[in-house]
C-alpha cells in the first residue's frame, strides 16, 4: 500500500503542476476575477452530483456481483468496497480500481480472478454509456459525431475480442510471453476470461450501460451546474458534449487519472465551441476537476478508513501489493 501512497502523491503533485501550468497561461488575474463573480454553492452541488455518479455506478458493481453468484457481501461493506476503489483513481489506466478485488478477497475471502473481471465491464460499459452522451451532445452542432463514430469503433473493437474466444486467448498467450510482471498476469488473464466474457453478453449489457449514460450524465451536469455558478447560459447538451468527449479523450490516452489530457481538451472546447472567456474556462475546468477527480481520491480513503474500522486486518498482510500487482489491468473510461 506504501508504493500506491506514493503513486498518489506524485499524481497530486502532478495535477498541481498541470493546474499551475493552466494557471499561467490563462492569467493568474483572469481566473481570480471570475472567481469573484462565481457563487461556491454551484461547486457544493457539483460535488454532490458526482457522488450521485457513484452512488449510480455502484448499483452496476452489485448487478455484476449478482450476475457472478458472490453470495454474504452485505450491501454496506460492498458499497465501501466499491468506494474504495477511487483511492487509486490517480493510478495509470485506472489499475488501482482492482484494488476492489482485493479488498472483498480480504474482507470476505472472494477470489481476485472471480471479481477483477468486473472491474473491465465496468469500463466497458462505461465507454458505452459515454458515447451515448457523446452522440445526444452532438446532435446540437456539424462535427461532433466524430468523436462519437471514433468512441464506437473502440467499443465494438472490444466486444469483438472478448466475444471471440480463440481471439482472447491467443492475446492473453501474446501477454504470457512478456518479460517480468506482465507475463505472469497470463494465467490470472485466462482464468478470468469466462466470467468477464460472461459479463460482456448482450443481455448482460443493456441495464449496465444505460446506469453508466445516467451516472455519467450526472457529471456532465456537475459542469453544466459550475459553468452556471459563473453565470453563464452554456446548454445542458453542449456541456454534456464537452465533458463526455473529454473524459473519453482522457481514458483513450494512458496518464494517471488523464491528468492534463482531460483538462486540456476540456478548456479547448469550453473556449472554442462554448465561446467561454478563457479565464472563466480556466477556473471552470479546474473545479470540476476538483468535484470529480480529486473528490473521488478522498470518498476513497473515507470509504478505506470505515472499512478497516469494521475489518481490522484489511490490508495488514504483506502480501496486499503483490496480489494488487499481479491482478488482471482493466481498460478505462474517466474516472
Amino acid at each position: 500500500m506504501k508504493a500506491n501512497i506514493r503513486r498518489i502523491l506524485v499524481a497530486m503533485l502532478l495535477g498541481v503542476a498541470v493546474y499551475g501550468g493552466f494557471v499561467v497561461y490563462s492569467g493568474l488575474d483572469k481566473i481570480s476575477a471570475s472567481l469573484e463573480i462565481f457563487h461556491f454553492s454551484a461547486f457544493a452541488a457539483a460535488c454532490a452530483l458526482a457522488f450521485g455518479n457513484y452512488v449510480v455506478r455502484f448499483l452496476k458493481w452489485e448487478f455484476y456481483l449478482s450476475r457472478l453468484e458472490i453470495r454474504g457481501v452485505g450491501k454496506l461493506d460492498s458499497f465501501l468496497t466499491f468506494l474504495s476503489g477511487f483511492v487509486l483513481t490517480v493510478t495509470p489506466g485506472k489499475v488501482g480500481e482492482v484494488f476492489k478485488s482485493l479488498v472483498l478477497h480480504e474482507t470476505h475471502g472472494v477470489p481476485m480472478t472471480k471479481t477483477a473481471p468486473i472491474v473491465v465491464a465496468e469500463r466497458a460499459t462505461d465507454v458505452i454509456g459515454i458515447v451515448v452522451l457523446i452522440v445526444i451532445g452532438s446532435l446540437g452542432f456539424s462535427g461532433g459525431l466524430v468523436w462519437a463514430a471514433v468512441g464506437a469503433a473502440l467499443v465494438l473493437a472490444l466486444l469483438v475480442i472478448v466475444a471471440n474466444r480463440n481471439l482472447s486467448l491467443a492475446l492473453i498467450g501474446v501477454v504470457g510471453r512478456l518479460p517480468g510482471k506482465l507475463g505472469r498476469i497470463a494465467p490470472k488473464l485466462e482464468a478470468a476470461y469466462d466470467s468477464l466474457a460472461m459479463m460482456l453478453r448482450p443481455r448482460n449489457l443493456l441495464l449496465p450501460s444505460l446506469l453508466s449514460s445516467a451516472a455519467w450524465m450526472l457529471e456532465c451536469l456537475a459542469l453544466w451546474v459550475i459553468l452556471v455558478g459563473f453565470r453563464l447560459s452554456t446548454s445542458i447538451p453542449l456541456a454534456m458534449f464537452f465533458y463526455a468527449t473529454s473524459t473519453l479523450i482522457g481514458a483513450i490516452i494512458p496518464v494517471p487519472g488523464g491528468l492534463g489530457v482531460t483538462e486540456g481538451s476540456l478548456m479547448a472546447q469550453m473556449t472554442e465551441l462554448g465561446h467561454v472567456e478563457r479565464g472563466i474556462a480556466a477556473a471552470a475546468m479546474i473545479l470540476v476537476r476538483f468535484a470529480t477527480l480529486w473528490f473521488a481520491v478522498v470518498v476513497g480513503f473515507v470509504a478505506l478508513s470505515l472499512l478497516k474500522r469494521r475489518h481490522p486486518g484489511l490490508l495488514s498482510d504483506a502480501r496486499a501489493e503483490a496480489e494488487s500487482a499481479e491482478a488482471p489491468a482493466p481498460s478505462r473510461a474517466g474516472h
